[in-house]
């Protein structure tokens, strides 16, 4: 579904991504994990068009990206959860929903209501600022806002980063739903080891800008920990 293949990008001069090759398969839950700093962010906006590839190319079901625009990867069925959410805090709840449904593939008008199954806190506080809701409703927010482009694929950049357990939970269990039952892709960059333990299929790590490790889920074992993860 989902191809990268040999992806190089720059920032100036500077070397972030070296031959990046993925083949995400259609209804994988991917984990892409790493150090701070060994490319994971910068990956995740290549895919999604916010940083721009040197060579290689980029593919869904087919369908070269490499060179597309933020939106036509949106068009295309791409959702991105950025790292820090990034959702309007001046605008409310409704309206920040809404311009994520003014940008994806369906024609509709209406915020579909499996956002508000999913996410019952958004309902309640259509009308309140973005800006006002505690960091676990943001980030909340920031999926359901996502999910309104009716993504085929969806990325999410360190979801888990300054939310508090409970809400951790939820957003778990609402991942492992869109995948396993609304078989949606999901790309999910994640530090926190149980949790991506909890939600994902399978990995692949990264470090100094390369693939250095990927498989099954079972197969990250305490030598790839060490090596790659640990701190």
């Amino acid at each position: 579904m989902l191809q990268v293949e040999n992806v190089n990008q720059f920032y100036a001069e500077s070397h972030t991504l070296w031959d990046i090759s993925l083949a995400v398969k259609k209804g994988t839950f991917l984990c892409v994990m790493g150090r701070n700093g060994v490319g994971k962010t910068t990956l995740m906006k290549t895919l999604m068009g916010l940083a721009s590839v040197r060579s290689g190319r980029i593919l869904l079901n087919d369908q070269d990206l490499s060179r597309a625009t933020p939106e036509a990867r949106a068009r295309a069925g791409i959702g991105l959860v950025p790292q820090g959410r990034e959702i309007f805090p001046l605008l409310t709840v409704e309206e920040n929903l809404r311009v994520g449904l003014a940008a994806g593939r369906s024609k509709t008008k209406k915020i579909p209501d499996h956002i508000f199954e999913l996410f019952p806190v958004l309902k309640q506080m259509l009308g309140r600022r973005g800006g006002d809701l505690s960091g676990g409703q943001q980030q909340q927010l920031a999926i359901g806002r996502a999910l309104v482009l009716d993504p085929t694929v969806l990325i999410l950049d360190e979801p888990t980063e300054g939310i508090q357990p409970n809400v951790v939970k939820e957003i778990g269990d609402v991942l492992v739903r869109l995948n396993r039952e609304m078989g949606v892709t999901v790309l999910l960059v994640e530090q926190k080891l149980p949790f991506a333990r909890r939600v994902a299929q399978e990995f692949c790590i990264l470090d100094r800008g390369r693939v250095a490790a990927s498989g099954a889920m079972a197969a990250l074992d305490d030598v790839l920990i060490d090596r790659y993860l640990k701190v």
